[in-house]
């Protein structure tokens, strides 16, 4: 009986640290280049699906069903031997607890996506040198994905994965790529990163962590509870948006939430909306007429 048990608490152990942090798709789409050979892109693909799910981005340890599932879609607008031009869509979702239902946390479009790679190779990460644009792309978003997800489980849990992001994004200003320099864009991969680890910004955290595990976490055991939870954490975004109105977080935020909220306040017990509808309004606009669509 005992030595059944270390067997089970040695397979645990093995299962726990030996598994990556993230489970990701990665795809190339290739349909607007106009290129004969499509064999470089499917190398390209399945060089970094292997990169991405094999490299251990942390010291944290992780179970195989705990890895984040993300995905990472590579919508190819120039290639000329060698050159990649692209844009870049960034997902990630986190499971809800006692269910089967994963909720995103991020959905971002990066535009500025231009790297070099040649067929068959390698991709290395090292946290203290610039590799490539390509090898800094994948880093910086794997540990904004990680910090994420963290800050969803636990208050603050991210700033040591964000700490790690911008410590990319500073080896990277030092190349001539677009997207890591704050005079690049005003929505780029510095500034995002610079929200993220900012306190002016700190009820973009607290929001992300009181929506998922004060709201979204208790549904199932107390749908009515879980969504004045939600309601609450919603509404903390207003001091937000009422010293950075229009700010690049809350657009990242309901850019990955607007379909979530309008399904989850549609069903199930209601409550009354109104007052966060009136917020929703004035913090996110630019999904005016989602918000009309709760009759809760």
């Amino acid at each position: 009986m005992i030595r059944n048990l270390f067997f089970l608490f040695f397979l645990c152990l093995i299962g726990r640290t030996n598994a990556q942090e993230l489970n990701a798709q990665v795809i190339v789409n290739a349909d607007l280049v106009n290129q004969t050979n499509q064999q470089v892109f499917k190398t390209l693909e399945r060089s970094l699906n292997e990169f991405i799910n094999t490299q251990v981005w942390t010291d944290e340890a992780y179970l195989n069903q705990e890895r984040i599932t993300c995905s990472f879609v590579f919508n190819l607008t120039g290639y000329n031997n060698g050159q990649f031009e692209a844009n870049l869509q960034v997902q990630s979702q986190r499971p809800v607890f006692d269910t089967n239902y994963d909720s995103p946390i991020l959905n971002f479009l990066d535009k500025d996506i231009v790297f070099s790679y040649q067929e068959f190779e390698p991709l290395f990460f090292n946290q203290s040198s610039f590799e490539s644009n390509l090898i800094s792309l994948i880093s910086y978003y794997a540990f904004v994905i990680i910090g994420m997800d963290a800050d969803s489980f636990k208050q603050k849990g991210g700033s040591t994965h964000y700490n790690k992001a911008l410590q990319v994004v500073n080896l990277a200003q030092n190349s001539s790529n677009k997207g890591w320099k704050p005079s690049d864009s005003t929505r780029n991969r510095f500034w995002l990163i610079d929200a993220l680890r900012s306190n002016t910004f700190r009820e973009f955290r607290q929001t992300l962590y009181d929506y998922h595990r004060e709201g979204l976490d208790r549904m199932t055991e107390d749908p009515l509870e879980g969504k004045t939870k939600l309601m609450e954490a919603l509404k903390k975004l207003e001091p937000l948006n009422q010293r950075r109105p229009n700010n690049f977080l809350i657009q990242i935020f309901f850019d990955a939430k607007v379909e979530e909220i309008v399904n989850l306040f549609q069903e199930g017990p209601k409550v009354d909306f109104k007052e966060t509808e009136e917020i929703l309004k004035k913090i996110a606009p630019f999904f005016g007429a989602r918000w009309k669509q709760i009759k809760a």
